[in-house]
């Protein structure tokens, strides 16, 4: 019986391990060499409280200059955004609840549902159909804008969105990838809109994962990955002493199987 001792440790090894390689692995049917198709990307569009920096220039600095907040106004969660064509610091723009924002001398612009694109081009739209700066170029950039991870990650914590867009692997990236104890197939995307909050799923081992309605992220979500079978069981094993009997008893009987088969 001794003979059949090695093969059975191989095949318990090799079992662990397939097992293991399907917990942890990423993008596990992904289909190397065949094109997929990309969706249209997901801008991140503005919601009121948040806050962004428009930045007008032109070739006459003084005129552009109107147009430039540059006292600094101190808002939570605000940062200041510096540029070389002001001597000052400009400040942001708070959006309002019904989505306006205050525009220097253009008055009132809804900007809530828009992109950073679309609201530079409707701010350059406006300047010239009034005549006001024949050759502006307007820059919109996001201030308090972002995302918390949550859970088995290496970097917990919030991060700040510059980009239009940012998809769920670039978050987990940004978070310093999933830990060894993470689950990877359920990672909660939290996410509050029209006055609800919903929860998704996403298993990042599979391709469905670009199909989902969280894959881009918006401001404010929270990505929440949850710990395994393993990491729960370090949490409660000196608090659940059922638990660790329960452990140390499978460990006696594969031992003492082991023993048997050995002797015999």
């Amino acid at each position: 019986m001794k003979r059949f001792i090695l093969p059975l440790f191989a095949s318990v090894l090799l079992l662990f391990s397939c097992n293991t390689s399907k917990e942890i692995l990423y993008f596990q049917d992904t289909k190397i060499g065949v094109p997929q198709e990309i969706k249209t990307p997901r801008d991140i569009t503005l919601l009121p409280k948040d806050q962004i920096s428009i930045v007008v220039s032109s070739k006459d600095p003084q005129l552009a200059a109107l147009f430039n907040l540059t006292r600094v106004q101190y808002r939570a969660g605000s940062s200041d955004i510096r540029t070389g064509s002001n001597n000052g610091e400009i400040s942001g723009y708070t959006i309002d609840e019904n989505g306006y924002i205050d525009f220097p001398i253009l008055g009132k612009l809804k900007v809530a549902g828009l992109t950073k694109n679309a609201i530079g081009e409707l701010v350059k739209k406006r300047l010239v159909e009034e005549d006001l700066v024949k050759d502006p170029i307007v820059t919109v950039e996001f201030m308090n804008l972002y995302f918390s991870a949550l859970g088995e990650v290496k970097s917990p914590g919030k991060y700040s969105i510059s980009k239009d867009k940012i998809t769920l692997l670039e978050a987990i990236s940004m978070a310093g990838d999933l830990t060894i104890f993470g689950r990877r197939d359920s990672i909660y995307v939290i996410r509050e809109e029209n006055g609800q909050r919903i929860t998704h799923s996403v298993d990042i081992r599979s391709d469905a994962m670009f199909d989902s309605p969280v894959y881009y992220l918006k401001q404010n979500d929270v990505v929440y990955v949850k710990p395994n079978k393993v990491r729960a069981g370090q949490s409660t094993i000196n608090e659940n002493s059922m638990k660790s009997v329960s452990m140390w008893l499978t460990v006696c009987s594969f031992l003492t199987s082991l023993g048997v088969l050995f002797f015999k």
